[in-house]
């Protein structure tokens, strides 16, 4: 009763081929029929075949598959599978995403691609695929508690306790791997080549700068010294998330008998409204480090800016620590305090920044963001499901990354231990600090720029670049949304989408609607807001606080990321207090090794836009789809215009340097 054409796409990296043989059924609305044929899937081709059917299938919704095996077991990658047949009896072209690894030898169903939601569907075609598929799932991505206080991770030990499907595929394995080798190696080679055991001077830095030099990472090195250069990283830099518009001077702020003048050029700023503030205060208190034996140590500090005419952030006064009533006052550091005082100051507040830069700002405002939308969506949303076919190409390696960074990287002996003056514990603190004052409006720009007052800044490239993106993606996301979606009713009505909202919110951020996160959605709109800040958190965000790290953190004393003496409480300052206050030549060895291997450009990146796998099938959503690409190559286009007439090119936000998701 038909004749059909099939293709079976397999994926094209290494071992994704299969010596067992793969049997196929199709499955109609009428009836379903084994195809009398094995096939054997050979890496990175698509194997076409023609076959006859008796029955009437009517239109197609399922094709089954089972993967045999003889002598060997082993894994298979599925990418699609196309069918092809008469008009009377179906679509011209009708898609069956798959995009995992089929193993053992079970019969798995892989619906269409075309996204359905359980309310659409009255004949109970899918229901019972939905909730087996969903079940299955629930078993396989667990919550679990990494750490008290901060939002919940997928249940895995180790990388190798993660389901296949959301593992490294093996080149990147090897490549990861294989620069963590490369880094140990290097470091090893420095200290033979150099044969520095400690620092004269700060020229002396230059001994361990050998490679993966850009343009940026030279200008921060010549720059580093320059107050406007200090002053841009803020609105600019690796963290452009923690200054503001202030409002009103501290209440923090001490100004010191004899500065008067200070405090009248600080309020007329802000009268004017040109007055800014970087406060750590987040790290007040923290316990600091302990490294080989040695008491590391840290600094809560806040520094006032002042906005000049032509748009540079001049810094004009630090203050390291809060005060205490039971101490003297802090002494206030100044642009004419001795060169070295104001340097040692201006050190101390980016070992600060670099804190929260990689505390706040990425792991926990981008990587264990993106880990509880992965883990939600896979507990919640079907395959079928809209929303869940919108978000999976921007969760690809994130569970394997933050896993590998929970037993690598903060985990006890992790790098930060070794290295940074916020581990042994105070790291986790910080974490605990910053997931308590997390809030939705922060992770989304056009709420979090108008709190922080950054708004209409000329100079502030990054809030400009950050707001076009949120433009474009939103209008993808609600492209997508109004094809699904036809009222704010149906968004109501969808029990799977209001019971992923509540995963998020209460489950994995441990109750974080008093902090604005929403536990359900009551219109396309609200949908749309949220979806679009899941989106820009794993790409866009994650893009503009980790790619640049070796630029800004390859000059260690830029941003050291240890101190091993305490902050001055004098302004006596000389050579030998800095060089003794800076990382070791270990430390800074080890923090440009892992400033290159985690901020370095990812040899498998997907650029945001372009995705490899095809979720969706029809002509709507590649519509689209397609003007998500076109407007992002408009933005890449201007981005580039404007960066030729910048003495200082911000390109962290570009378009074809956002990965899809985070990977690294």
């Amino acid at each position: 009763m038909g004749h059909y054409r099939v293709a079976v796409a397999t994926g094209s990296f290494a071992f994704s081929g299969s010596v067992n043989s793969v049997q196929l059924w199709l499955v109609g609305l009428r009836a379903e029929a084994e195809l009398g044929m094995t096939l054997w899937p050979i890496k990175g081709q698509t194997m076409n075949f023609e076959v006859d059917v008796s029955e009437d299938l009517g239109p197609l919704v399922f094709v089954k598959l089972r993967k045999i095996h003889l002598l060997v077991k082993d894994a298979w990658f599925c990418n699609h599978i196309t069918v092809w047949g008469s008009e009377q009896s179906m679509e011209k072209e009708v898609v069956f995403p798959c995009y995992r690894w089929v193993q053992g030898d079970d019969i798995i169903c892989l619906p269409v691609a075309t996204a359905w939601m359980m309310r659409n569907e009255a004949q109970g075609l899918f229901q019972k695929h939905a909730e087996e598929e969903l079940e299955e799932r629930r078993t396989l991505y667990r919550w679990a508690t990494w750490k008290e206080g901060i939002p919940l991770s997928v249940d895995a030990a180790s990388e190798k306790d993660l389901p296949v499907d959301v593992r490294f595929y093996e080149g990147k394995k090897i490549d990861f791997e294989g620069t963590q080798v490369a880094g140990v190696i290097e470091i090893g080679l420095k200290r033979l080549y150099t044969c520095l055991s400690s620092w004269d001077s700060l020229e002396d830095f230059n001994q361990i700068v050998w490679r993966n030099k850009s343009a940026l990472s030279e200008r921060v090195r010549q720059s580093w010294k320059d107050d406007d250069f200090f002053g841009y990283q803020f609105l600019n830099g690796i963290n452009p998330t923690l200054l503001r518009r202030s409002t009103s001077l501290p209440t923090r702020l001490v100004i010191p008998p004899g500065t008067e003048g200070l405090q009248a050029q600080l309020e007329r700023k802000l009268q004017e409204g040109r007055l800014f503030e970087a406060d750590y205060s987040l790290l007040a208190g923290i316990q600091a480090n302990e490294i080989q034996g040695e008491r590391q140590h840290l600094a809560a500090p806040l520094v006032m800016f002042k906005m000049e005419p032509d748009g540079k952030l001049l810094p004009m006064a630090i203050q390291l620590q809060p005060p205490c009533s039971d101490s003297p006052v802090p002494p206030l550091f100044l642009p004419s305090d001795p060169s070295l005082t104001w340097l040692l100051a201006k050190a101390w507040v980016k070992n600060s920044d670099f804190q929260l830069h990689e505390l706040q700002a990425h792991l926990l405002k981008t990587h264990l963001m993106a880990e509880v939308f992965a883990v939600a969506t896979m507990r919640c949303l079907p395959g079928m499901h809209p929303i869940f076919k919108l978000l999976m190409p921007h969760f690809r390696y994130t569970l394997e990354i933050n896993t590998r960074a929970r037993t690598k990287l903060i985990a006890d002996g992790g790098i930060f231990d070794q290295v940074v003056n916020t581990g042994g514990g105070g790291h986790l603190d910080v974490l605990r600090r910053a997931t308590a004052c997390l809030t939705y409006r922060s992770l989304c720009p056009p709420d979090d720029l108008a709190d922080r007052g950054l708004l209409g800044l000329p100079s502030a490239l990054y809030a400009h670049d950050a707001l076009r993106l949120w433009d474009i993606i939103s209008r993808y996301v609600q492209g997508m949304v109004q094809l699904h979606y036809s009222g704010d009713e149906v968004v109501q009505s969808d029990p799977e989408l209001q019971a992923w909202c509540r995963e998020i919110t209460e489950i994995g951020l441990c109750g974080a609607q008093d902090r604005g996160f929403p536990v359900s959605f009551q219109s396309r709109a609200e949908l749309c807001y949220f979806v679009t800040m899941c989106i820009f958190t794993c790409s866009a965000q994650h893009s503009a606080v980790n790619q640049g790290q070796l630029d800004w953190y390859g000059w260690v004393p830029n941003a050291p990321c240890t101190m091993r003496q305490p902050p001055p409480t004098t302004k006596d300052v000389t050579l030998e207090m800095v060089m003794a206050t800076l990382p070791n030549v270990h430390q800074a060895c080890l923090q440009i090794t892992i400033s290159w291997h985690l901020g370095r450009f990812q040899p498998d990146m997907v650029p945001l836009g372009h995705h490899k796998e095809e979720y969706f099938s029809g002509p709507g959503p590649k519509a689209v789809l397609r003007r998500f690409q076109d407007d992002l190559e408009t933005l890449e286009g201007e981005i580039v215009a404007r960066n030729k007439g910048l003495d200082l090119p911000y390109e962290h936000l570009k378009p074809k340097r956002i990965e899809n998701s985070v990977t690294i």
